[in-house]
């Protein structure tokens, strides 16, 4: 194992308990018990395991009902919305390359997200959203359908709304305006500005700070970590992406959530202590456990 690929050392623990909000254990190396132990071992207590199809959806309520320190978000990635659609010739996603399967496909897959949301030990929908990094204009409609029709489920089953917006900012605020967003709603790894986190400070959305606020050309994320209330601040990993510097571009798991905390509250001119227990109060506040 090169030392690029070697997971970074334990940091100090934190003295206050924290949640990861956002997390793919399925994508990370150990056992969900090494992983949970490890996290635990630095202060880090409570996981939202996040799907992002069908299958890690399953997956993901499945882990949480087996752990109690574990809460499942279920959902359809916004980039796998259009792959359902129009098919996935290239096999991108995990799942290999895949036929189109037109509108009633993403039916049939949005049916099982809405049966998943309804289980007790699934706190969040999502992550859902719109991604226009990724997937290119023919893929819109279809994005955007699956994101009202995760909208309206969130809101059905009174769950938290996980949103993933990238490079789609105003058109992301334009549909939770247009359907009305849940009364938790969450923008997981915020890439927005100053300017856009004082929106979502105005309509009560939680914002979710990950490792890349860490990164030397982050400086607009800190801007908007710097000017969102407190109480709508929550941390990540997004593991096993987005490690935090120094460590950038080793994987990523939620043992380092610390390292995220420290620099967070450095923007901030707070003590980590007191980032911690808004972290780890709003965390539960806005998934409800």
């Amino acid at each position: 194992m090169s030392a690029k690929d070697a997971p970074p050392p334990l940091p100090e623990p934190l003295l206050v308990e924290v949640a990861d909000s956002h997390t793919h254990l399925d994508m990370q190396s150990g056992t969900v018990e090494e992983v949970l132990v490890k996290a635990a071992a630095v202060g880090v207590t409570t996981v939202v395991q996040v799907g992002c199809d069908v299958k890690g959806s399953r997956w993901a309520a499945e882990t949480a009902a087996a752990h109690a320190n574990v809460h499942a978000a279920v959902a359809l990635h916004p980039n796998e919305a259009p792959r359902i659609v129009l098919g996935d010739p290239d096999g991108w996603s995990r799942q290999g390359a895949r036929e189109g399967g037109g509108d009633a496909a993403l039916d049939d897959a949005l049916a099982e997200i809405d049966r998943l949301a309804a289980l007790p030990h699934v706190r969040g929908v999502g992550e859902t959203g719109l991604d226009f990094f990724r997937t290119g204009p023919e893929g819109v409609a279809a994005q955007e359908r699956s994101f009202r029709a995760h909208i309206e489920i969130a809101k059905r089953h009174g769950k938290a709304l996980v949103i993933h917006d990238r490079e789609a900012h105003a058109d992301v605020l334009r549909v939770l305006d247009e359907e009305g967003a849940p009364d938790r709603t969450v923008f997981h790894c915020y890439s927005g500005d100053a300017e856009m986190a004082e929106i979502c400070a105005a309509k009560g959305y939680y914002m979710s700070f990950a490792g890349n606020v860490t990164f030397k050309n982050a400086q607009p994320l800190r801007d908007a970590l710097a000017v969102a209330p407190l109480e709508l601040v929550l941390v990540e990993t997004d593991a096993p992406f987005l490690t935090p510097a120094p460590f950038r571009g080793r994987p990523n798991a939620p043992y380092l959530i610390p390292v995220t905390v420290r620099a967070m509250a450095e923007v901030r001119g707070i003590g980590e202590n007191e980032l911690a227990e808004a972290i780890a109060v709003n965390t539960a506040r806005a998934f409800d456990y």
